[in-house]
């Protein structure tokens, strides 16, 4: 953790960037002639602060969906046991045999680049406000108008439920999404459930105190052109996510880096497969028991890659506290404050919370 406030403290001596210089990235690394990043894009990292590879201490935790949901008994206990240790220990798993349909994952994955590749004039429609929590909105980097590096990426964010939301363009985008997040919607309510479970809880607790039926969810697609210089840029900065819990498939080029006992790791997880990290209300509800990890996406030079991340979080007006039950039992007291989710969404958007970890402004 030491090593990221180093980064973020050298971070924000560097002026804010002047919004009307930021550009749609896949239109700056598609123009022809690029070879090496502008100054407005040039992110620098501790040059030992480097991947780990082929550790076996590092191995990714795999959890079977399909032995969690239609397994015997002891195989499910067995599959509880490793979902603690994985949420306890890393706050970070692999979920195969989820039952999603490949090409109900490749059909999410071929509209979002097709989004990607309207005009800028067609996007500009789906821009949206600086409301965090706009139903529609897209553009670039993080924030132009707080933000002191541009990142290489662009993005489409759409709230899909409690109501969904979608682009009109391009064709067939608002058919994928929706059974895009129908399914990573059944997938997360059933993990939400077993974690639940991993913590001694009744199995619809989380789902129960968290609003879930309410529950804010987003489906949030990114775009990473390849860049000249793959060393001096970043396609998202060292983050916690801000919900319960965020689900996360990509196309075949990596990028994932976790930062696990104080290294980073690379998440090369099949197309197939879900990617699947707890957020910061999980880890306020399990009063620090479950922590959300952070994490970045790094760019390359060889190849466009494509993530789409679903995060899932409580309704916006619950207040999310640790959960009673747990301190009771623990015999603990609370660690953190109480605050609605979406003054907390709205907090990590913001310039006050620029490049820090947002879920220390709650705790006690």
């Amino acid at each position: 953790m030491a090593q990221i406030t180093v980064q973020i403290m050298s971070f924000e001596v560097v002026k804010a960037v002047n919004p009307t210089k930021a550009t749609n990235i896949k239109a700056l690394a598609e123009s022809g002639g690029l070879t090496s990043v502008p100054s407005e894009y040039t992110f620098t990292t501790n040059p030992n602060d480097q991947a780990e590879a082929n550790d076996p201490e590092y191995s990714i935790p795999t959890i079977d969906f399909s032995l969690l949901t239609s397994g015997s008994p002891d195989q499910r206990s067995k599959v509880l046991h490793d979902l603690h240790k994985a949420c306890e220990e890393w706050g970070f798993f692999m979920v195969i045999n989820h039952g999603v349909p490949d090409k109900v994952l490749k059909g999410m994955i071929s509209v979002c680049e097709a989004f990607f590749n309207l005009t800028d004039e067609e996007k500009k429609e789906f821009q949206g406000t600086s409301n965090v929590l706009d139903p529609i909105k897209c553009g670039t980097s993080f924030n132009i108008a707080i933000d002191k590096v541009l990142l290489w990426r662009d993005f489409v964010k759409v709230i899909s439920h409690p109501d969904f939301n979608s682009p009109h363009k391009p064709v067939g985008f608002s058919e994928a999404a929706s059974e895009f997040s129908k399914r990573t919607r059944e997938v997360a309510t059933e993990l939400v459930n077993a974690i639940s479970e991993t913590l001694g809880l009744e199995s619809n607790y989380i789902t129960k105190a968290m609003n879930w039926d309410q529950g804010l969810q987003l489906l949030a697609a990114n775009y990473y052109p390849a860049c000249p210089e793959p060393d001096r840029a970043i396609g998202i900065p060292p983050h916690t996510d801000h919900g319960l819990v965020t689900l996360l498939i990509q196309n075949d080029m990596g990028g994932l880096q976790v930062q696990h006992k104080g290294k980073w790791v690379d998440w090369n997880a099949p197309p197939n497969a879900f990617v699947v990290n707890l957020g910061d209300q999980m880890q306020v509800l399990t009063n620090d028991k479950y922590k959300s990890v952070w994490h970045r996406a790094v760019v390359n030079s060889k190849a466009t890659r494509i993530s789409i991340a679903v995060p899932h979080g409580p309704s916006v007006d619950t207040i999310v506290v640790p959960a009673p039950e747990l301190l009771e039992r623990e015999h603990q007291e609370p660690v953190f404050s109480g605050m609605s989710y979406k003054d907390y969404v709205e907090l990590q958007q913001s310039s006050k919370a620029y490049m820090k970890p947002c879920i220390d402004f709650i705790r006690i």
